[in-house]
This record gives structure tokens, C-alpha cells and sequence, in this order.
């Protein structure tokens, strides 16, 4: 196991520990060595993420996804930039990050709910309603909910309306 391997599994058991200042600065000295690695940025943007430190995770999310973090980490540091995005007010931004997102994982709903979360922000309630209660019958398990899905696809887009 190289050192690199070491700090992050180090790091990342210290995060499991709830020890996340710890893993934090194992983390920050992992990046300082090693600063072009995606899964050290994608660490370091989690633990940010984990702390409170939404701004200061942002650059770590973007280098991560730049430099070639892949497969799941990828989505989930996609999820985790277009949620801190939208977290700090910075809207089109989130709604950007989600819709790439929608683009490379197209089958993933907690892509869609978050982009749901946005146009709310954004004030396009009927918009937000619409993504939700789609995503909302494409998912759900509940019988009412599979025996009405037709209906509810039907209304996401038309809550305005009436007959």
C-alpha cells in the first residue's frame, strides 16, 4: 500500500470515527503532496462538506471532477458540489452542476430532487413540483403511488390548472 493509500485510509477512518478535524489535516497534508489527485480532492471536499466549510469544499469538488474521479465518487462528488452550490445561494450554478450531472447519470432521481430544491429556490415553484412529483412516481415503491403514478405524471405539469 503506497503512502498516499495510508493518509486516505487513515483519513477516511478518522472521518468514520467522527474525528474530522484529524482526518481534515491528514487530509489537507495528503492534498499538499499529492494536489493533483482526485480521490485526495474528493476527500478533502467531503470532510470540508462534513465540517461546515461549504465554500472552502468547492475548489476541492471542482478538482476532483477535473482531474478524473470516476464511477460513483463522481456522482457523488457531482451531488455534493450542486448541493453546496445551491446551499450557498449560488443557483444557477447548482442548477448547471445538476444538469450535467442528469446528462452523465441520467437514471439518477437524487439528481433530479436536488434540481427540484433549486428551481424552488429560484422561485419556479411549478417547475420544482413538476421534477419532484415525476421523480416521485418514477421511484416509489408505494402501491397509492404506483396506482396513481399515471394520474400524478399527468397533474406535474398542469397544478395550475383546472377543468
Amino acid at each position: 500500500m503506497s503512502t498516499l493509500q495510508q493518509k486516505l485510509a487513515s483519513a477516511i477512518h478518522l472521518r468514520e470515527s467522527e474525528k474530522y478535524e484529524e482526518a481534515r489535516q491528514l487530509l489537507l497534508e495528503a492534498h499538499s503532496e499529492f494536489p493533483d489527485d482526485p480521490q485526495v480532492n474528493y476527500q478533502c471536499a467531503w470532510i470540508h462538506d462534513l465540517l461546515g466549510l461549504e465554500r472552502e469544499a468547492i475548489p476541492f469538488y471542482e478538482k476532483a471532477i477535473q482531474t478524473g474521479l470516476g464511477g460513483g465518487d463522481l456522482k457523488s462528488a457531482l451531488l455534493g458540489l450542486g448541493s453546496t452550490y445551491r446551499c450557498i445561494g449560488e443557483y444557477q450554478t447548482a442548477m448547471e452542476t445538476f444538469q450535467h450531472a442528469l446528462l452523465l447519470f441520467p437514471d439518477s432521481h437524487e439528481f433530479k430532487v436536488f434540481l427540484g430544491m433549486v428551481y424552488y429556490n429560484i422561485g419556479e415553484h411549478a417547475k420544482a413540483m413538476e421534477v419532484l412529483l415525476n421523480s416521485l412516481a418514477d421511484t416509489s415503491g408505494d402501491e397509492g403511488i404506483r396506482r396513481y403514478q399515471r394520474a400524478i405524471r399527468f397533474y406535474s405539469d398542469k397544478l395550475n390548472q383546472t377543468w
